[in-house]
């Protein structure tokens, strides 16, 4: 595995003094990034700063927020570029939490989904679901203390020790809680590509299968295609300081062990993945005999297909088919779970659905763009997640029936495309989960045009506050009914149906007003 060596740890603390003696200016027009070097050169010891970014990132870091919205439009009006809203937010997101705030991180896992969902909206209104989550990103950063409350600060590197890979010794370090150490030493690694930062991170976040420490590196890597990977090390940083926060230590028989195991008793190490595809009846029984198993049993049913040579992806779409089954079991909230805007038989926001779904899509993403071991890695532990968080939070969802009812699908006689999307959206309206899936049901069997149908859950992805997981679970929805054979595509519209129905009713702060803005 690549690591930080001296040589390059010396030849970037020379880029340094080249910056210092030139400008940043002449810098950039040279190759040599500000933003890549950590810090502006021109900024005060230890402040983290972004370049030709800065006084965006700070406008959304200073802005007061009943000013927020039209002076975010007005950029817009001018010239700025949606994305380059969407880059600021992000920068000014990691700089003020990174990755120890709740809300923040979930502001910023919300981030990409966002610019996504942007591109499936007309010209008009397209900046909607950016502006929305901008909204709640600043002032989340003013609830935070602002730039006075800022976690990231520029870090300097420290090589690698010679002989070991990079991973292991940032796994170490956040395993040990030295903030300092693992600090420098991500920084080095990071240095050394994009891609070798996110394999790096991967180790130490491979210490537990829990849904943010999957998910915000994802959607972090996912933001990198968005706004460029040079700010990889700022975003992906966020997620070892995440670990670093939970102090979590490696449990006996826990996630880092049974990999461990898995890796070697299939001996996977010392093999590429396989390529063999199989058929829809496989990928179906090992969803359920995932969703069914124990955690290590689990594990041991994703290690074992690889080891046979089946493709990842299909081992991915079978974990992710295995978390579909727990929104679509789910009796919803009990009376001692209900919380402000999660009501009784609610299944949205953090609720173990919503969390198995995002967590699978992230660790089936993850295994697509990281390296061979991580592939593998990913998917033993995103099977492993899928049949704990069935098992960890107690029900009986083996025998609770999957939605929609059958009598409900079968009540629903129109074939006109516009009369059943009708009848989903009066579902939705009404917080009828039931009736909503039983509606998408009849739709995807009819074999109609998808778009529509996705148009209409995607207004109220935007419209409702979601408890902070509408814009994320809305696009692990989309991107794996994009990704999934037509045979088990519908299911996941069917979840988001459901979920969209729960959530329905608790409007987003700030979206009436950006839509005015719009003039949407």
């Amino acid at each position: 595995m690549n690591r930080f060596t001296r040589r390059q740890f010396l030849g970037d603390v020379g880029k340094g003094m080249i910056v210092a003696s030139v400008g940043s200016s002449m810098a950039s027009e040279m190759g040599l990034s500000t933003a890549a070097l950590g810090a502006d050169a021109d900024s005060k010891p230890g402040k983290l700063e972004f370049g030709e970014l800065e006084p965006l990132v700070g406008l959304m870091q200073d802005t007061p927020i009943e000013r927020l919205m039209p002076t975010l439009v007005t950029k817009l009006k001018s010239g700025v570029e949606l994305r380059t809203l969407l880059a600021a937010g992000a920068l000014a997101n990691a700089r003020t939490f990174g990755g120890e705030d709740y809300v923040g991180f979930h502001t910023m896992m919300a981030l990409a989904p966002a610019m996504h969902m942007a591109g499936e909206l007309p010209a008009d209104i397209r900046a909607l679901p950016v502006l929305k989550v901008l909204y709640r990103n600043t002032n989340r950063i003013h609830e935070h203390g602002g730039r006075a409350s800022e976690v990231l600060h520029a870090v300097e590197p420290v090589a690698t020790p010679e002989g070991r890979p990079g991973g292991e010794v940032l796994r170490d370090l956040v395993r040990k809680g030295d903030v300092k150490g693992a600090e420098e030493t991500f920084a080095a690694l990071a240095r050394i590509s994009p891609d070798e930062a996110l394999n790096d991170a991967l180790m130490a976040m491979q210490d537990e299968a829990e849904v943010h420490r999957t998910v915000l590196p994802y959607r972090s890597w996912d933001m990198l295609g968005l706004i460029g990977k040079e700010h990889a090390h700022t975003l992906l940083r966020q997620s070892v300081r995440y670990c670093l926060a939970a102090g979590m230590r490696p449990r006996k028989d826990g996630p880092p062990e049974v990999l461990a195991s898995m890796l070697d008793a299939h001996h996977l190490l010392e093999k590429q993945p396989g390529t063999r595809v199989p058929d829809d009846q496989w990928v179906d029984a090992l969803a359920m005999s995932i969703f069914k198993a124990t955690p290590p049993q689990a594990a041991e049913l994703a290690a074992g297909a690889l080891a046979d040579g089946i493709a990842p992806d299909s081992v991915g779409q079978a974990i992710c088919l295995a978390a579909n089954q727990l929104i679509l079991r789910d009796i919803g909230r009990t009376p001692n779970d209900e919380t402000t805007n999660k009501p009784i038989g609610s299944v949205h926001g953090d609720s173990i659905g919503v969390h198995a779904c995002d967590s699978a899509n992230a660790w089936r993403n993850l295994a697509r763009v990281s390296n061979v071991r991580n592939t593998y890695a990913c998917l033993i532990l995103g099977a492993y997640q899928v049949a704990r968080d069935r098992v960890g939070r107690g029900g009986d969802f083996l025998n609770w029936k999957p939605l929609p009812v059958q009598r409900q699908v079968d009540a629903i006689k129109e074939t006109d495309p516009a009369a059943i999307r009708q009848l989903a959206e009066e579902a939705i309206r009404g917080n009828l989960q039931a009736h909503a899936c039983a509606a998408v049901e009849r739709y995807g069997d009819l074999g109609l045009d998808p778009r529509p149908m996705f148009d209409l859950l995607l207004k109220y992805a935007i419209s409702e506050d979601g408890s902070l997981h509408a814009e994320k679970f809305y696009r692990t929805a989309s991107e794996e009914f994009a990704s999934a054979r037509p045979a088990f595509r519908w299911r996941q519209v069917i979840a988001l149906a459901r979920v969209t129905a729960s959530e329905y009713g608790r409007p987003a702060a700030g979206y009436a007003e950006a839509k005015a803005l719009l003039s949407a």
